[in-house]
């Protein structure tokens, strides 16, 4: 057989991840934050983008029933966005954005609800709880606008911003390094320390290397931090947890030699071995339980008193609430959408210019890309509500009883509902929240490992079976400590099959000491 070159043709399918197809999937996986963030890029670099400033419209829900729909969690009857039997698109029914609700199907459990969606309301809902009033409506008045000041001069601070800040503490430490120090070179070697130190108030720098960039003696460095540890707050400058107690000890001139050496220890104090503390420092057993309340009275970061930022609340992604008819009305947090449109009047008056071809094939591109991106931030929010609300129907006995009726759930249990990829919902999920009547939770919360019944009936969430343990242990009696093995007897008994070291892991990760620790907690503290 002769080797000869030939050319041939074949027709095959393949998947390629385009750069929108990218986008689109990388939109997914974004939190609110991280898609506020990409957005606010994507107006900066793409003329046809712009930020959608009316905010005054409301949605044809809100118009019908006159105010938008309360807080999520709220026992108060409102009205609905969408109302049970507004489901189909063309039946004229309300349009409400991006909401969903579903309620009692005749049979107690939750029904499947209807979707509508509207991209026009999409980038427009901005959450108010008012009934819009025109000039028309019967009692209307206008109102005036009024500045922050509470005067006519929009140029004047308000009164919220005259008042006086809270007090940083570098200016605390500066204010009375200015009154204790006089020397100045004291003064900039405290300065120096003081801009070494971390969030919660520990020196962070060796006073070698500080001697060495100031080009002065370590032993002057040494006295000056001396001084510097007898400010205010106690426990400030420590260079370890040990000399932060010390120092607050001795503040309150309780630093006696049994203390020190109960100090020395931290140790054994965490492993709770109080008759060996008691032997070291020479006092009994009553002393040495005076002395751990007193080291739990201490505070371990001085410095959060003063700079210690304020917890960030997460913001949900969905809102959640009861409706009056039951069952639960599901929206999108309209504060986390995006509101960008697509500048269709300015693309035209480009292309009605007579510009060159790359302009023009820029322009194109740059439009092409801002219509590609609505669509994806529409795509990402539709998607999200799809799973969310799958997630509810399927925990809706957690929304209503507790933990304890957790359900186990994996993703694919929702993929194959909703007719998604696994990846597409472990996508949607991962940094969404979403607010209910039971508190704030990761949409990941809701997916648990199932525990098997000893009977062979439905499994048991690994998260149900978690807060049962710490119900025991939290209500056990300190003279009858439930050790691991009998922790798995009563759960056996009540139909959970579950291994001993399954419950030491559970016990573990939620910070719950063993059996033994506990008992000597409980017996100090007795």
């Amino acid at each position: 057989m002769a080797l000869t070159p030939r050319l041939d043709q074949r027709q095959s399918q393949s998947l390629v991840m385009t750069p929108q197809l990218q986008q689109a999937i990388k939109l997914l996986q974004l939190s609110n934050l991280e898609l506020a963030e990409f957005v606010e890029q994507e107006l900066e670099q793409n003329p046809m983008l712009e930020r959608d400033e009316d905010e005054n419209r409301t949605t044809a829900a809100e118009d019908a029933d006159g105010a938008a729909p309360d807080d999520a969690g709220s026992d108060e009857a409102a009205p609905d966005a969408l109302g049970p039997d507004a489901g189909d698109l063309g039946d004229g029914g309300p349009d409400d954005g991006m909401s969903m609700d579903f309620g009692d199907d005749g049979d107690g459990g939750p029904a499947d609800g209807d979707m509508d969606v509207a991209l026009d309301d999409l980038y427009t809902q901005d959450g108010q709880t008012d009934a819009v009033q025109t000039a028309a409506d019967p009692g209307y008045e206008p109102v005036l606008p009024t500045s922050a000041a509470g005067g006519y001069d929009d140029d004047l601070p308000g009164f919220d911003q005259t008042l006086s800040s809270d007090i940083t503490l570098r200016d605390h430490l500066m204010d009375q390094l200015g009154m204790d120090v006089s020397d100045l070179v004291d003064r900039m070697i405290g300065a120096y320390l003081i801009d070494s130190l971390d969030d919660t108030g520990y020196l962070t720098v060796d006073l070698a290397t500080v001697a060495e960039a100031l080009d002065c003696a370590p032993e002057r460095v040494e006295a000056v931090l001396k001084r510097l540890q007898q400010f205010d707050p106690p426990g400030i400058f420590a260079r370890d947890l040990k000399e932060c107690m010390s120092l607050q000890l001795a503040d309150r001139d309780r630093l006696d030699p049994a203390m020190a050496a109960f100090i020395d220890n931290l140790d054994m104090v965490a492993r709770r071995e109080f008759k060996a503390l008691a032997k070291i420092c020479g006092v009994d057993a009553e002393d040495v339980a005076d002395m751990l309340s007193e080291l739990k009275s201490l505070n371990p970061k001085p410095a959060l008193a003063f700079d210690g930022e304020v917890a960030q609340p997460v913001v949900p992604d969905v809102l959640m609430r009861a409706r009056p008819s039951g069952g639960w009305h599901i929206e999108l947090n309209p504060d986390t959408l995006p509101r960008v449109l697509v500048n269709n009047q300015y693309y035209a008056e480009i292309n009605a210019k007579k510009a060159s071809k790359t302009d023009r094939q820029y322009i194109t591109e740059q439009y092409q890309s801002a219509n590609w991106l609505v669509k994806s931030l529409h795509q990402r929010a539709t998607t999200i509500l799809k799973v969310a609300k799958e997630i509810v129907r399927q925990q809706d006995a957690f929304f209503q009883k507790g933990v304890q009726h957790l359900r186990p759930l994996v993703l694919r249990d929702i993929a194959d509902i909703i007719d998604m990829h696994e990846s597409t919902v472990s996508r949607v999920t991962a940094n969404k929240y979403i607010a209910s009547p039971r508190g704030i939770f990761e949409l990941k919360y809701f997916f648990t490992s199932s525990i098997s019944r000893a009977d062979g009936g439905e499994a048991f969430s690994a998260e149900a079976v978690k807060a049962r343990i710490r119900a025991m242990i939290d209500g056990e009696p300190p003279t009858q400590v439930l050790s691991d093995d009998k922790i798995v007897d009563i759960l056996r008994a009540d139909g959970v099959d579950i291994a001993r070291r399954t419950v030491a892991k559970y016990r573990e990760a939620m910070g719950i000491p063993s059996s033994v620790q506990r008992r000597r907690q409980k017996s100090v503290s007795n």
